[in-house]
């Protein structure tokens, strides 16, 4: 066995026993442990959960890829994850916290009065969740076939037994500690590897800097001057220009992942994991805290990868790598498909451009960057062994979130809320433990026919979370008065209209945003991509439901006065009609 499949065995498999270790210590034997932890989970320790439930491998894998390939444009994923995180800690989470539930459809039910809002609020979260979990599986593929070099689906079908074993065992509080551990795997595996890759191009240890720093070989060159020269050289887009549509499509984009974001159900439901609101305010705190420190760096892994990846094929103006003297990276990630090499021109060598027409590198899957620049910029292999098992955490950690989110959904707030009442605790937590089970096997299933690449899909979710959940939220929370039929009809209204646009440019939806680097769709409505059209559809919720409300009249008193308690802080006295 060589060195570098050595350290991989022992970063992955080592990570993978302390997981299994964790669910087993912290495995759930009630329904309050089974869905929030027991309500025991302390600010910083919850702060780490978030994080790692946040950092999916699309934050991990493909993000920093995106960057990579669209530059400029890809800061709306840091932006629009960002302060949307922002926005879910300030005007959501305290709320629903003090409201004391355990999932999102079981609050919309409170607030709403209504079976129904509760049944279409679990129908958005399972098909938001869907949605996003189909990144994760095919972030927990793409790692496993290229670093154990097995196939993919094998790969997808050991990341589905992992998380089988400590989600189903532990529910969330197997899951809180497990992501505590998935988080410290993650955050070594992704700054690490950037430490000694700036310090390698620019000599600054900081990556942070490092990207707008000279580089190190003396030229006096900006790194981002370096790099718009190698790309415009080769016929692509200036790395510092926006590459995603216009102004107007950024914009929305933003928008969309900022509201979907705060009205994703898995991270929402962390904040019911801690004892009160304040430790719910303090733990959005640290976990703001704890993202900062992966995503401040990505923007300097997605330039330093693109860079290095330009100067292997084309190491000088004019002067391509020969195919038969490729590096072992090259070969390594062809055998998985996702980097493929076409002879066009018969001299041998790689040519790498713009040109559709003389371009023979016809596939550089953006998901590979990320996990590839190790190697491309010949590391250590213990330091690409860190990189796999960071990049396993991450896909795992937030897959088993989201199949948490979509089993409490359909246990707790279908089963229990809706169809069987009477039914013990005893057995709603067995019915968990086997809707997640086949939750396992449905996203298995999605992850072998993944419909694009990782965080194209993500973008898609939180389109889907933004045009249907969060304006309900917001609503529940800031308009007392708005009425379960009202609130109804705004979020079948919002995902409707998304989902319809969506599947009327079905070829956008799959594509991963390079289709953004062409001309913009002539019918796309006012430039707007379906990936970002999650922000028009929020926009149709709050019209329609404020808009029915005019005919249906207002929300009960009792509701009213339920509303003004939950916004009104402990010791504030009572709540006055206003």
């Amino acid at each position: 066995m060589d060195e570098l499949k050595l350290y991989t065995y022992i970063a992955v498999f080592g990570s993978f026993a302390v997981y299994f270790g964790i669910a087993w210590w912290a495995r759930a034997g009630s329904t309050s442990d089974f869905y929030v932890a027991g309500g025991g989970v302390t600010p910083m320790q919850n702060g780490m959960a978030i994080g790692a439930d946040w950092m999916s491998a699309a934050s991990f894998i493909s993000m920093a890829g995106m960057i990579s390939f669209l530059g400029y444009g890809g800061s709306v994923f840091l932006m629009g994850w960002t302060g949307g995180y922002v926005l879910l800690a300030m005007l959501l989470a305290p709320y629903m916290r003090k409201h004391g539930k355990f999932t999102v459809p079981e609050f919309i039910f409170d607030r709403y009065y209504s079976k129904t809002a509760r049944v279409v609020a679990v129908i958005c979260l399972i098909i938001a969740s869907l949605t996003y979990i189909i990144g994760q599986m095919k972030g927990v593929g793409v790692a496993f076939s290229r670093f154990l070099e097995v196939d993919y689906d094998l790969g997808l079908y050991i990341g589905m037994f992992v998380v089988w074993v400590y989600a189903v065992l532990g529910g969330m509080k197997g899951i809180t500690y497990t992501q505590i551990a998935q988080y410290c795997v993650l955050i070594f595996a992704y700054t690490i590897p950037a430490v000694f890759i700036s310090l390698q191009l620019t000599g600054n240890p900081i990556p942070q800097l490092g990207l707008g720093s000279t580089l190190a070989d003396g030229s006096g060159v900006y790194l981002l001057d370096k790099l718009d020269m190698v790309v415009t050289d080769l016929g692509f887009k200036e790395y510092t220009t926006d590459n995603m549509g216009g102004t107007v499509n950024m914009f929305a984009y933003t928008m969309s992942l900022m509201i979907g974001t705060a009205g994703l159900p898995h991270v929402i439901m962390r904040f019911f994991t801690v004892p009160s609101v304040k430790a719910a305010r303090q733990s959005a705190g640290y976990a703001l805290v704890f993202i900062a420190l992966l995503y401040t760096v990505a923007p300097a892994v997605g330039a330093m990868a693109r860079l290095n990846l330009m100067n292997t094929i084309e190491p000088a103006a004019g002067q391509n790598m020969e195919y038969s003297e490729r590096p072992q990276w090259f070969k390594d990630w062809e055998k998985t498909g996702l980097l493929k090499y076409e002879e066009k021109n018969g001299d041998g060598k790689v040519q790498y451009t713009a040109d559709k027409a003389t371009n023979e590198m016809v596939k550089v899957d953006r998901d590979i960057m990320v996990l590839a620049n190790p190697a491309i910029a010949n590391l250590p292999n213990w330091v690409i062994a860190l990189v796999a098992a960071g990049g396993l955490a991450a896909a795992l950690s937030t897959a088993a979130g989201l199949l948490l989110a979509i089993s409490s959904s359909i246990s707790h707030d279908l089963m229990k809320g809706i169809l069987t009442p009477d039914m013990s605790e005893k057995n709603e937590l067995l019915a968990g433990r086997v809707v997640m089970t086949l939750s396992i096997i449905v996203a298995g299933w999605l992850g072998l026919n993944p419909p694009g690449f990782a965080a194209g899909t993500v973008a898609l979710a939180f389109g889907l979370a933004a045009s249907s959940i969060f304006p309900a939220l917001m609503m529940g929370i800031f308009s007392k008065k708005m009425s379960g039929k009202a609130a109804v009809a705004g979020m079948i209204s919002g995902i409707g209209v998304t989902m319809l646009y969506v599947f009327q440019h079905k070829g956008i939806m799959f594509y991963a945003p390079s289709s953004f680097l062409g001309d913009m769709e002539p019918n796309w409505f006012f430039g707007i991509s379906p990936n970002a059209f999650g922000s028009v559809g929020a926009l149709v919720n709050f019209a329609v439901a404020f808009t029915v409300l005019k005919s249906t009249g207002p929300a009960p008193a009792h509701i009213q006065q339920m509303v003004d308690n939950m916004r009104i802080p402990h010791g504030a006295g009572a709540a006055h009609d206003h």
